[in-house]
């Protein structure tokens, strides 16, 4: 079992968040709330509006998203789903957990405020602009910035 930080259309409430629990892709389970330690820049580009998490560390905001427990099916689904390598690297990062609601069998429960470690999906590769496009703290796919995400089944 691994933790993977997710801070843009896999999280509750946003367009990919149905793929976390497709039992076809592994086993999931909810921990917490939780923000990157460090700054980086989350940027929504390509034609599509996809979120990307840029490594500049200490640029950027501290990033806001949602700690789960995922089994080796689900990690290798999530490697796949975010085109690893060519598109992003699973890089482990230190998070700020918010509030744990989780109750992984055998595992600690964090407290609030508590320092914790995940995967997170970081690019890999991007245009020169992209570290200059508004940053965000909090990824919303239906949020004021206009740029709703391309699901895949709707793209050309």
């Amino acid at each position: 079992m691994a933790h993977v930080f997710v801070y843009g259309t896999l999280k509750k409430g946003q367009p990919n968040f149905y793929r976390m629990f497709d039992r076809a892709n592994g086993k999931t389970e909810f921990l917490a709330s939780a923000c990157t330690t460090q700054k980086y820049p989350l940027v929504i580009a390509s034609k599509y509006n996809i979120p990307f998490l840029l490594n500049i560390p200490g640029q950027g905001h501290r990033v806001q998203g949602e700690i789960y427990k995922v089994d080796y099916q689900m990690l290798k689904f999530l490697d796949a789903f975010e085109k690893v390598p060519t598109m992003y690297q699973r890089t482990l990062v230190e998070l700020e957990v918010k509030e744990w609601v989780g109750e992984a069998e055998g595992e600690e429960r964090a407290s609030a405020g508590s320092i914790t470690k995940a995967f997170v999906y970081i690019a890999t590769e991007y245009q020169p602009d992209w570290p200059s496009r508004p940053n965000y703290e909090s990824y919303d796919s239906y949020g004021d910035h206009g740029l709703e995400y391309v699901i895949r089944e709707a793209r050309d």
